[in-house]
């Protein structure tokens, strides 16, 4: 089984003051200044500790490609986020991990929180098969597409436009903390569920790409996921 996944997250406006030692900075400075100071890029994106869970979505896959299950979470207590999200995935004991960037933020975003609030991951995601760089059974559509870093990182909304994909991706930038601030956390986890699917898909084609699914089955699948996206799509999250 693969678990295909995304989370999205907010700034941990607390630790950020903490790193920077300013208690009392108005928000909108204190996260421009952290942008400067705590950021390794030109982006001013924060490093994975400095993020707070806010939504996360899984898609658990059979190694046929075949979706079996949904699991979500949204909410302001991220402790009992990350809680669902360990349970959900102590499910199956040997699964692989689908994701965009996933190695370098989800799981160690994942790695840090749960070193915050003392949870302790399901041992899988600490074995070799997760932590080998090279490893089918750890799947980051980065490393894929650009040779493990050979070539520049595709974006997931690029791959998309590549593909013929209609992927919207609403929540990005700062859209997921502006929405968190309107209290629109259901609405955060509905873009969510549509990045999961989103990667879903192009892990579907570069299965295809790469010989290991005849195209019968891929186009049955590929189908059936366009479908599932354009439904999200047409909800009102």
């Amino acid at each position: 089984m693969f678990f295909v996944f995304d989370i999205e997250t907010i700034p941990d406006i607390a630790l950020v003051r903490l790193a920077l030692d300013q208690p009392d900075m108005p928000e909108p400075d204190l996260l421009e200044l952290a942008g400067e100071e705590l950021a390794k890029n030109k982006s001013g994106f924060l490093p994975p500790m400095f993020h707070r869970i806010v939504a996360w979505v899984g898609l658990w896959i059979d190694n046929e490609g075949q979706p079996r299950n949904k699991a979500e979470w949204h909410g302001t207590d991220e402790k009992e986020g990350i809680q669902k999200l360990i349970d959900v995935l102590r499910i199956y004991k040997d699964f692989g991990l689908i994701h965009h960037n996933g190695r370098g933020f989800d799981l160690p975003l994942l790695t840090y929180r749960s070193l915050k609030h003392g949870l302790q991951l399901p041992h899988r995601l600490n074995t070799h098969d997760i932590k080998y760089r090279y490893s089918q059974q750890n799947v980051d559509l980065v490393d894929q597409f650009s040779n493990f870093g050979a070539s520049s990182w595709p974006k997931l909304k690029h791959l998309g436009l590549l593909l013929g994909i209609p992927f919207k991706k609403t929540g990005e930038g700062n859209a997921v903390y502006e929405m968190f601030q309107q209290g629109s956390l259901a609405a955060i986890e509905h873009y969510c569920y549509e990045d999961v699917i989103a990667t879903y898909l192009i892990w579907l084609y570069m299965k295809f790409n790469n010989g290991e699914f005849r195209p019968e089955h891929f186009e049955g699948l590929r189908d059936r996921a366009l479908a599932k996206l354009l439904e999200i799509q047409a909800e009102e999250p």
